[in-house]
């Protein structure tokens, strides 16, 4: 059975920082694509990075590009989620993924976490 389970996640003011762990078990992790979404109340789930199963090659969308860092150790089974200069927009629930696909659309990724609440404060 594959978890996927998050942590970090908190309440920060404005311009503070936030790491975000996901630990992975039932799975090799080290095949898989991983990667973290974020949902707001009333809104769609919405992509925020990913990384590849190497380790070599991240994404970000234009809006994130160098405030958040994806990362993973394939030792640890474990992603992680950098976040710097956070803004009140960012506030939403974070979720890990695992997949094999590669990509921005929820729909291409075959697991899921639980997710992670991070609130940001003005």
């Amino acid at each position: 059975q594959v978890q996927l389970v998050e942590s970090g996640g908190g309440l920060v003011q404005a311009g503070g920082s936030l790491r975000l762990s996901c630990v992975a078990s039932g799975l090799t992790f080290s095949d898989y694509n991983m990667g973290w979404f974020r949902q707001a109340p009333g809104k769609e789930r919405e992509f925020v990075a990913a990384i590849h199963w190497s380790g070599h090659n991240t994404y970000y969308p234009g809006s994130e590009k160098g405030r958040f860092t994806i990362s993973r150790d394939n030792a640890k089974n474990t992603v992680y989620l950098q976040m710097n200069s956070l803004k009140p927009e960012d506030t939403a629930i974070y979720y890990c993924t695992a997949g094999g696909s590669y990509s921005t659309s929820p729909l291409r990724w075959d697991y899921w976490g639980k997710g992670t609440l991070v609130t940001v404060s003005s």
